[in-house]
């Protein structure tokens, strides 16, 4: 069996997203950063972006977090974000439209929130 470890997403609202993982990438204030089994213990601020976690059983999962925080340890990855959707929890339609508005209300978060929405379902 391969080396893994334990992924729990949560939002403000609920938690997300929680089981045995072999990799997690998401985007920090520093980057991107990519955290497998065994990594150096980790204190971080998510960016908003999509997070794209390899399951032990070989899936992907993929979500929007719209900012938060990233923490591991003893092989045990905690994300808690301000807001998270799984891409499979995404109506596509209604984030494009979200995009459409925000462009021409010249509301940059809010293009952001849709753009990041969109990226999630493009990487499922």
């Amino acid at each position: 069996m391969a080396a893994e470890l334990h992924v729990e997403l949560v939002a403000a609202d609920r938690s997300v997203w929680s089981g045995a993982a072999t990799l997690v990438v998401a985007r920090t204030t520093s980057g991107d950063i990519g955290v497998m089994p065994g990594h150096q213990p980790l204190l971080g601020v998510l960016e908003s972006g999509p997070v794209t976690i390899r399951t032990s059983e070989g899936g992907t999962v993929v979500a929007a977090v719209h900012g938060g925080f990233i923490s591991y340890a003893d092989n045990k990855l905690s994300m808690l974000a301000e807001i998270a959707e799984l891409a499979d929890e995404i109506d596509v339609q209604r984030a494009e439209r979200a995009l459409e508005r925000a462009k021409a209300e010249a509301d940059a978060a809010a293009e952001r929130r849709a753009d990041v929405r969109l990226r999630a379902v493009a990487g499922r």
